[in-house]
């Protein structure tokens, strides 16, 4: 479904990303973890394009994803992508952020649109906030509609860039349950998050990043159980002690 072979990044003369392969099957999904400023963002925002890279090469679903951003937006209507901060245009209801990418890339046809967009908002339970604006919202309901708003474009996948660490705690569960639910379903998921939680109950491999490197791949549990780098050992000591 996904596989990205040897990717290497740089901004100016800072590496971020040194010869980071991995592949995703269909139905899978991996999360992605590690210490703060170890390239996850980075690493998945180069999976749609949204980032270009120096080396390497990204495939999704057997077509090679091009090195310029523009170039690469064909497909990456195909890879749905949930930001840490929602990124809804705050001058549109709800409504008609589900509904643009929809009506203009994919050429549906408003009520086409708007039925699909209603049937997901029922799905994660607010249906009532169609005509609401963002700032209107809780940040957990605005993470859900970003959700939905992927969702509307009948990715192939889903990649998730931290989407619970701009919730307060409270908010947190509601997003997470609803990205449990499409794992369970068999979307194809990455995601780079610190709700080790979600991971245990969600992920089939775990991937450990540090310093723009791909440290470990492993299966979830065994990751948990006994992860074989000493880094890995070592965050999840930090990490599972909060």
């Amino acid at each position: 479904m996904i596989r990205i072979e040897g990717l290497s990044k740089s901004y100016g003369d800072l590496p971020v990303l040194r010869n980071c392969s991995l592949e995703v099957g269909r139905g899978e999904v991996v999360v992605i973890c590690g210490p703060s400023g170890s390239g996850k963002s980075t690493f998945v925002k180069c999976m749609n394009g949204i980032e270009p890279v120096q080396a390497g090469r990204i495939t999704i679903d057997g077509e090679v994803l091009p090195s310029k951003p523009a170039a690469a937006a064909r497909i990456r209507s195909r890879v749905g992508m949930v930001f840490q901060h929602f990124e809804l245009y705050p001058h549109l209801t709800v409504m008609e952020n589900i509904c643009l990418a929809q009506i203009h890339v994919l050429k549906r046809g408003r009520g086409e649109a708007e039925a699909k967009a209603r049937a997901l908002l029922r799905r994660v339970g607010l249906a009532d906030k169609e005509s609401a604006y963002p700032t209107q919202l809780s940040g957990g309901q605005q993470q859900r509609i970003a959700i939905v708003r992927a969702l509307a474009m009948d990715p192939i996948a889903m990649l998730f860039d931290e989407p619970t660490s701009a919730l307060d705690p409270e908010m947190i569960g509601e997003v997470l349950a609803v990205m449990l639910e499409l794992a369970r379903e068999g979307m194809t998921m990455i995601v780079v998050t610190h709700e080790m939680g979600f991971a245990k109950a969600a992920a089939g491999r775990i991937v450990f990043m540090d310093h723009g490197e791909i440290v470990e791949v492993a299966e979830t549990q065994h990751f948990f159980a006994q992860p074989s780098s000493e880094r890995a050992r070592l965050f999840l000591s930090r990490i599972l002690a909060h």
